[in-house]
């Protein structure tokens, strides 16, 4: 059975974050998969991006002819209580 362990990759070293597999000093085969790392992304700057996004649909007024409250009525989906 495979067994994942999650780690940093800091220069060419590995360093634990969850479980620490035991294997000594062995040397063993393993593969590596780079995830995107969204820390490393400026939170601010996403903020900023997401603010420009949402003023643009806005100002597209591509909603202006959806009624809000038919939108609702139609998306809402009532059910009957039990026992009553």
């Amino acid at each position: 059975m495979l067994k994942t362990f999650r780690a940093w990759l800091k220069g060419s070293h590995l360093e634990w974050i969850d479980d620490v597999p035991t294997l000594g000093e062995q040397q063993i085969s393993v593969h590596v998969t780079l995830l995107e790392n969204e820390l490393v992304l400026d939170k601010k700057a996403r903020g900023r991006r997401m603010a420009e996004i949402l003023e643009k649909l806005a100002l597209s007024e591509s909603m202006a002819d959806v009624d809000p409250v038919m939108w609702q009525q139609e998306t809402r989906q009532d059910r009957s209580l039990p026992g009553r």
